[in-house]
């Protein structure tokens, strides 16, 4: 994407901010369905994840979770108008929280909120900088333009501490932690086979961090789910109930635990993953390249 092209298509997220929901889905409708024509190598992505996934569906019930997938990224999206522009207020009912007494719960003592890549990761990252000042860590876009306004939106309120993913350093995270300060963290990317270990993620072994396991043994943090779903007038931003019993016996029973929670989110709303992310690019040795 052009720096210019990027500009106009910024302007076009803030206009759109002014318009009702509804308009905002029909133009999504439009812009998802060509974006899926255009964007074939993501559209192979999605599709090779949903039938490793979901072997047992029909072909057809997958490409229609793939065709609506497409869609509400093109409005999650253009959602990025309210989240950059609209007053405090607007955004907390833009963005309904449910399990807020949760995070109450846990004010002023270390925190993980695990919020995995569905649609409304942004909304829900959003609200969260309306109520407190989080950690979490950041991939940089590639595009400037569509950089500095995603930067922007993330610190609008109470700027969080970001730290940069690449070759991160998580000291400030834990520091973050022990302030009270939750860590917002995303934990379903495949960065790599260093640090990774193999768990399965839809009976597929996956490449996973197990930061949350370590993480949770080092600061004593409680482990919750914050996953944002997208609804017709906005977006729910569930959070879950502290885990029981966590961290468990093993890193690896407990990265599997996290897979599996993952997975329930996953089941309820299968078509506001992100499942154009390569997730299964690192193999376990011996195996073939996943995306071919």
């Amino acid at each position: 994407m052009s720096g210019a092209f990027a500009r106009l298509w910024v302007a076009l997220v803030l206009r759109s901010a002014r318009w009702s929901p509804r308009a905002r889905e029909r133009l999504a409708a439009w812009l998802g369905a060509l974006a899926r024509a255009l964007a074939v190598p993501r559209r192979r992505i999605a599709r090779r994840n949903l039938a490793a996934c979901f072997p047992g569906l029909p072909e057809e019930e997958r490409l229609g979770i793939e065709r609506r997938l497409f869609r509400n990224m093109a409005r999650g999206i253009l959602d990025h108008g309210v989240l950059w522009s609209a007053p405090r207020e607007a955004i907390r009912a833009f963005v309904r929280v449910e399990g807020q007494e949760h995070l109450d719960a846990c004010r002023g003592a270390p925190l993980i909120l695990l919020a995995p890549h569905f649609v409304g990761l942004d909304a829900g990252a959003s609200w969260i900088t309306t109520e407190l000042s989080a950690v979490s860590i950041y991939a940089r876009q590639s595009n400037p333009v569509w950089d500095h306004w995603l930067a922007f939106g993330r610190q609008r309120f109470h700027p969080p501490v970001l730290i940069p993913r690449r070759g991160s350093d998580l000291r400030p995270a834990v520091r973050a932690m022990r302030e009270g300060k939750p860590f917002f963290y995303l934990p379903d990317m495949d960065i790599g086979e260093a640090n990774s270990i193999f768990v399965p993620f839809f009976g597929v072994p996956a490449a996973t961090l197990p930061m949350v396991s370590r993480l949770a043994k080092m600061t004593g943090a409680k482990v919750c789910m914050a996953v944002t779903e997208q609804v017709a007038d906005g977006y729910v931003f569930h959070i879950g109930a502290p885990w029981e019993d966590f961290p468990g016996p093993s890193v690896e029973e407990d990265t599997l635990r996290m897979n599996r929670e993952i997975e329930g989110w996953v089941l309820r709303m299968p078509d506001q993953y992100l499942w154009t992310h390569r997730r299964f690019k690192t193999r376990p040795p011996g195996e073939p390249p996943f995306y071919r």
